[in-house]
């Protein structure tokens, strides 16, 4: 029985650790990945990175989640930003969905831009789409996991967690943001030691995971299984603190009167 539990639990865990962040602070990215921009061309992370320090979204661009709100909030921090776009520093929002092209791309880079509180130089935000797999050799290079998902009715989801990954000019990952909304100096400052080729701890922070839009209540909800999948590992892993607290007062307990039967039959013999 507890042979088995282990098996569950380890299953539970290991599929827990496929999803969300696993940071790889102080390794470099291959700058020569290849991407479409919103215009159909195509660039190297090199070429796109111009030399500067460079945010990294990954998200897709029909996310009915958190995709949105964390580009909104990133529009919001760029607006208040202390620091020159396309001069001190570049974004990119790259899609990591295999079915998304520039088009796509460019419609939601103008809703973007438009959406932001002043006028931000244009050339220094691009969204981006995989050009064969290098969105996904990107993702699995900074430890970005996530699960494609296909309900019954054909429509294509992903559970994926937010943040924002810090490139040096050299493509040096030097820091983590995690979560849909970062303060303007936490950015700042992760982009000027960055620019120094600093890694720099990541902040404690919940890591949110993109979650369902509810089209009848006309709000975002968590999805289910996450909150449920949380909940079994939990009540499992105090069952096997249970079984194995149990098993060592049962063997203590059993060489006790192992002891105690030596010392009586030695009496007896005596």
């Amino acid at each position: 029985m507890r042979k088995i539990l282990i098996f569950l639990l380890f299953a539970i865990w290991t599929q827990a650790a496929q999803l969300g962040i696993n940071e790889h602070l102080g390794e470099k990215v291959p700058l020569d990945l290849t991407f479409i921009k919103e215009d159909g061309s195509k660039a190297t992370l090199k070429e796109l990175m111009e030399g500067k320090p460079t945010i990294i979204s990954l998200n897709y661009f029909r996310c009915s989640g958190i995709c949105t709100p964390q580009l909104n909030d990133m529009a919001k921090t760029f607006s208040k930003l202390d620091l020159k776009e396309n001069k001190d520093y570049k974004v990119l929002t790259i899609s990591f969905a295999d079915n998304e092209g520039p088009e796509l791309a460019a419609a939601k880079r103008e809703n973007i831009l438009a959406s932001m509180s002043r006028p931000y130089v244009k050339d220094a935000w691009h969204f981006l789409v995989s050009d064969g797999n290098s969105s996904t050799e990107l993702a699995k290079r900074v430890g970005f996991s996530y699960e494609k998902k296909v309900s019954p009715a054909g429509v294509v989801d992903y559970i994926h967690p937010a943040s924002l990954i810090i490139l040096s000019p050299e493509g040096k990952i030097t820091r983590y943001l995690n979560g849909i909304e970062q303060l303007p100096f936490d950015v700042k400052m992760a982009l000027v030691e960055s620019s120094q080729g600093k890694v720099g701890p990541t902040i404690a922070k919940t890591l949110l995971f993109c979650f369902a839009y509810d089209p009848k209540g006309k709000t975002y909800v968590f999805k289910w299984e996450k909150i449920a999948g949380v909940v079994m590992t939990a009540i499992m892993l105090l069952f096997l603190f249970y079984l194995i607290r149990s098993s060592k007062k049962a063997r203590i307990a059993e060489n006790e009167r192992n002891t105690e039967n030596s010392s009586h039959k030695g009496e007896i013999d005596d």
